[in-house]
């Protein structure tokens, strides 16, 4: 697929934003995320000279180059950029690089200005009046762009396309009910059968539409047949609920629609309305775990939104798992891991094995029984003891079971990690998810009758359990 086919991460639509600029003495740096193409006025001028639609800094007279930081309207992958310059013909840059950091979106300026930031596209040559297409070559997820532009200049456009990687823990968790068509959790429109008034991404785009030109929409067919366009998913799931809506179509809107698994049927073929939002729940057939769906509108016509509701199957989370850890930077990535397992010698194992395919889990398996008894050992001492106060929120959640028992129950507790602690070396290990104190206490006194090598196997394998427990919680609410 040609990248400017997907979707513009840094579009206005999507929430993008230029967050800083050096300099826009001439024009303002919000333009060059505009969704519109640039246009040209040709006798219009303003107080600091002739209006230009993008970004352009006054000429530079001392050492460095000018630049804009741009926040993404969602992470992702970036596959390419399109540079336009267009009406800029003596006043264009002549270079520009393109560098990426990884942060929350919240993140303020001056800590952006400060943050780690790690070059996805060298210093390259640009042409003035054109647009300067880029393919990138990084398989990092990224939610901010340094555009540097040397050494001033003007731009008119930046588009930024890549995949959405969507960051499950700000998006409601994949164990919850999701719209997985929309843009933002991943969804794509790979292709449409037309497309003559508007575009096919705008249909799952975030929000109500505006107008009809914020819908896709096609010509009127004069001939046989109807038109159709076909949503990757974000993750596979199964669908519970569809919306389909017509706002402001209302002398074009389809005269009926259906929804289809590229076989399977979904949503049979159903009247439409015009400008009006359908929802469809007790209408829909279960065509099982989809990844894929086709919405065939007849014969024509435009629609302005479709959602598809659903939950991701088992599978998809750990598919999103492995696709999480594959695009983290390197810094993150090690974070990530070590939240799911204290083993440094793990951590570098899991990080050196990346790209993970949908194998995520039995990686991390193989990994931990490779390592020697000392690693195990330094992935237990990285938790708390079994009913301690802890300021690790998943070793909260993990053992709120304990939390919320009687004072006999702790101190039973207490007695055990000590008892446990004298007979094997090393800390009491058990996968505390689901399991009260009372439980725990009962598992480690049955535990105290192991041999060392025996309990030390044993706990190993508790810990392969808290481990595959939190890579599942990395796209977790």
């Amino acid at each position: 697929m040609d990248f400017k086919e997907l979707v513009d991460l840094a579009s206005e639509r999507l929430g993008g934003a230029v967050l800083y600029a050096t300099d826009d003495f001439f024009a303002p740096k919000e333009n060059l995320l505009k969704v519109s193409k640039p246009e040209w006025r040709e006798h219009e001028y303003t107080d600091r000279g002739k209006w230009m639609d993008g970004w352009e800094s006054r000429r530079k007279r001392t050492p460095g180059h000018d630049f804009v930081i741009v926040r993404l309207g969602a992470p992702g992958v970036i596959r390419g950029v399109v540079v336009d310059t267009s009406y800029f013909t003596g006043n264009f840059p002549s270079h520009c690089s393109i560098e990426g950091c990884s942060v929350a979106p919240e993140t303020d300026v001056e800590s952006l200005l400060n943050a780690e930031w790690l070059e996805i596209l060298p210093k390259s040559d640009l042409e003035g009046d054109r647009e300067n297409v880029f393919s990138i070559d990084s398989p990092y997820a990224w939610s901010h762009l340094r555009f540097n532009i040397y050494p001033d200049g003007g731009v008119a456009r930046l588009r930024v396309h890549g995949e959405v990687v969507p960051d499950w823990h700000r998006e409601g968790g994949l164990q919850n009910e999701l719209d997985f068509a929309a843009v933002t959790h991943g969804g794509q429109v790979l292709t449409c059968s037309d497309m003559f008034f508007g575009p096919k991404h705008n249909l799952i785009m975030p929000g109500r539409p505006g107008n009809m030109s914020e819908g896709w929409e096609t010509r009127r067919r004069r001939g046989p047949g109807h038109d159709w366009v076909v949503v990757q998913l974000g993750a596979e799931a199964k669908i519970r609920r569809i919306e389909i809506d017509t706002t402001h179509f209302k002398g074009n809107y389809p005269d009926s629609c259906s929804i289809d698994a590229l076989g399977p049927e979904i949503l049979p073929r159903t009247k439409t309305l015009p400008d009006s939002l359908h929802v469809y729940v007790d209408e829909l057939t279960d065509a099982g775990p989809v990844q894929q769906i086709r919405l065939n509108v007849y014969p024509d016509g435009g629609v302005a939104r479709l959602r598809a509701y659903g939950t991701a199957t088992e599978a998809a989370r750990w598919r999103e798992v492995a696709r999480r850890l594959n695009t983290l930077v390197p810094s993150r990535a090690e974070a990530e891991l070590l939240r799911c397992c204290g083993s440094s010698e793990w951590v570098r194992e899991m990080l050196a094995s990346r790209p993970f395919g949908n194998d995520v889990a039995a990686a991390a398996e193989s990994i931990w029984w490779e390592l020697d008894p000392p690693d195990w050992l330094e992935a237990f001492a990285a938790h708390p003891r079994i009913g301690e106060q802890s300021t690790v929120r998943w070793s909260r959640q993990e053992q709120s079971g304990a939390s919320s028992t009687s004072a006999d129950a702790m101190r039973a507790l207490a007695e055990l990690n000590q008892a446990y602690e004298k007979r094997f070396g090393f800390r009491y290990i058990v996968c505390a998810t689901d399991r009260s104190a009372e439980e725990m206490v009962t598992i480690g006194q049955q535990r105290l009758q192991n041999d060392v090598d025996q309990e030390l196997r044993v706990a190993a394998e508790e810990q392969l359990k808290i481990t595959h427990i939190r890579l599942m919680k990395l796209v977790a609410s």
